[in-house]
């Protein structure tokens, strides 16, 4: 018999990819806490062409890490929690895990 994951290890699981693989990469290459809509675009269809992925679990993600609140929605800018700002400016890989602990978000 085939387990498959709960919704809630799902919704983990693509907020994990997104946050490691496209959002938390674009900051530290773009060194600021924020970013555009197209910026993200660019970051997103790159991991899509490396990695093969699923959009619809990117898309998810996304969407998914705004409704936790460690991406904030202001016009047309995405930007991290700012509890999360001062692993951007040291330049650390900050994991998922970290991020959502540092923000005190379950």
């Amino acid at each position: 018999m085939l387990r498959t994951k709960g919704k809630y290890a799902s919704s983990t699981e693509n907020r994990r990819l997104v946050w490691e693989n496209i959002i938390w990469p674009l900051v530290l290459k773009k060194n600021r806490h924020y970013f555009s809509i197209e910026e993200y675009h660019t970051a997103r269809d790159e991991f899509y062409e490396e990695e093969g992925t699923n959009q619809s679990k990117v898309a998810r993600g996304f969407v998914s890490l705004i409704v936790k609140g460690l991406l904030v929605k202001d016009k047309n800018l995405y930007s991290v929690h700012y509890r999360i700002i001062p692993y951007m400016r040291k330049k650390i890989k900050l994991e998922y895990g970290q991020a959502i602990r540092e923000i005190g978000t379950n």
